[in-house]
């Protein structure tokens, strides 16, 4: 079971604290440690659909859409299973020490985008120079 400490729901991280703090870092990682514990709830729910779920519905139409539900669930499935392997990356960095800061510059992220999005791993300058990379290498 992970460490247990002290933490208040209404604590909001802020500009005017050191950066990465004890408290702050214990926000994301119960933060993050909460969003993978929902995920992990709902593919297991998911999991269960699909195991319950049978292709003996003798109408072509009605088995055409259970298989199409069925896709979508394991699309889903396969889309949290990713996100959750990026939380557990998140909460790696959290235990060393590297969370919060940009893999490219080293600079701080911004808070607001880490409350946003707790498994950033670039500052938003960052990331718009990746994408713009991306899209001029599509391009080609």
């Amino acid at each position: 079971m992970a460490k247990s400490k002290k933490h208040s729901p209404e604590y909001r991280p802020s500009e005017n604290e050191p950066f990465m703090n004890p408290r702050m870092l214990e926000h994301f990682r119960l933060k993050l440690l909460h969003w993978r514990n929902e995920l992990v709830n709902e593919s297991n729910e998911t999991l269960q659909h699909l195991q319950e779920g049978g292709l003996a519905e003798p109408d072509v139409a009605d088995r055409a859409s259970i298989e199409t539900d069925r896709t979508l669930e394991l699309r889903t499935r396969d889309r949290a299973r990713k996100l959750i392997s990026k939380i557990d990356e998140a909460l790696e960095r959290v235990e060393n020490g590297a969370y919060g800061y940009c893999e490219e510059t080293e600079e701080p992220i911004r808070l607001s985008r880490l409350e946003a999005r707790p498994i950033a791993t670039l500052s938003v300058e960052a990331q718009e120079r990746h994408e713009r990379m991306e899209k001029t290498h599509r391009d080609d």
